[in-house]
């Protein structure tokens, strides 16, 4: 297999069509743009159904990059893994993580340990009918597989994030069921975004045998027993099908770049942060520390279903001003963002299947000096 250098850069917007930054740094050298394989965002959105910031960014990257690759805008979005997801409530800094990835030479003799890997896959197109049901897990887990075998990654131990850019229902897609007899899972857009989030986090759950594979359509935003420690998953109107995105260590990796991660059992609980932390070699912020510095944080949030946590109430499922998602990615941003010392960290709302009810998988990516 084919040994790979990957690179991870972020870059501050001040606004979601803003490119400047990563304009500049390709400019500069520092970015190849042909080796640029995935770009993650947090843009300041609502984060719903009608947050278009995330389609304005995509494309705002699409035209710029287009002459530098010497392709098409619709082109580069297919060469290219783009996620963008909104909201940045609270202190949470809108941002692009830039992964780049080329092949390397071999693997130096002195390099130690197991590096930074990215791979990336995408399922079929799915009908909407298919959307938070068996068929959007079952392929997801054969694309997550496909994923790891695109990293070099051999051991699903190894792998430590799985971000997946899936789709939701529009009246116009669950009008197109409708026409062919067939009923979708739900016919709210909204409630959609929750089912598509949690059948593609429990194809995650599969591929890496997390759980077993005889999970049902009947299991989905209902047997809350059954979740992914790694899956980090994000709902969006302008696909219909899985974008893949396997991020974890392997021996086959000359990154100066290594990845940990952790379980958040809840909103509050800092002490898995500070474990995803420790796993690259770095404590509570400043985290540089024995050459090695952080880079970036990546985390799912969501309010606790029961109503609590850690037995007090809180009323974030019941503020009919704000939705849930945006309260709990405030919360949980806040929370990484007083650990991490800063506010540029990836934290995405919606964690259905993503870790135990009401947590979240949290990772983070440090650099190494070594």
């Amino acid at each position: 297999m084919r040994t790979t250098s990957v690179g991870v850069f972020k870059v501050a917007t001040t606004g979601p069509g803003d490119v400047s930054g990563l304009m500049a740094m390709i400019g500069s050298g520092a970015i190849d743009p042909k080796s640029i394989l995935a770009i993650l965002g947090k843009t300041e959105g609502n984060g719903g159904v009608n947050d278009f910031t995330r389609e304005y960014a995509v494309a705002a990257l699409c035209t710029a990059l287009a002459p530098k690759l010497g392709l098409t805008p619709e082109a580069v979005e297919q060469r290219i893994a783009f996620v963008m997801s909104g909201g940045t409530e609270g202190v949470l800094s809108p941002h692009l993580t830039v992964f780049t990835r080329s092949e390397a030479d071999g693997r130096p003799a002195g390099l130690s340990g197991k590096r930074l890997s990215i791979g990336m896959a995408h399922t079929r197109d799915f009908l909407p009918e298919e959307l938070g049901r068996s068929a959007q897990i079952t392929e997801t887990s054969k694309a997550v597989k496909a994923a790891m075998t695109d990293a070099g990654i051999l051991e699903p131990a190894d792998v430590h994030f799985v971000q997946i850019k899936c789709p939701l229902l529009t009246s116009e897609r669950v009008a197109a069921a409708n026409a062919r007899g067939n009923k979708v899972v739900t016919t709210s857009s909204y409630s959609s975004m929750a089912y598509s989030r949690g059948a593609s986090a429990l194809g995650v759950a599969v591929a890496l045998g997390e759980i077993g594979p005889d999970v049902r359509d009947e299991d989905v935003l209902r047997r809350y027993d059954l979740f992914s420690n790694v899956a980090s998953t994000s709902s969006g109107i302008e696909l219909m099908h899985n974008v893949v995105i396997v991020l974890g260590n392997s021996e086959l990796s000359v990154s100066e770049f290594e990845i940990g991660h952790a379980v958040m059992k809840d909103a509050i609980d800092s002490a898995a942060v500070m474990s995803a932390l420790t796993s690259v070699g770095l404590a509570i912020a400043p985290q540089t520390s024995a050459g090695r510095a952080l880079v970036n944080i990546f985390a799912k949030a969501e309010a606790s279903p029961d109503g609590s946590v850690r037995g007090f109430r809180h009323t974030m499922l019941e503020d009919t001003d704000i939705s849930s998602t945006r309260h709990a990615r405030a919360a949980v941003g806040g929370l990484i963002a007083g650990l991490a010392g800063t506010g540029a960290v990836y934290v995405s709302g919606g964690a259905e299947h993503q870790g135990p009810a009401g947590g979240g998988p949290v990772a983070a990516i440090a650099r190494l000096s070594d």
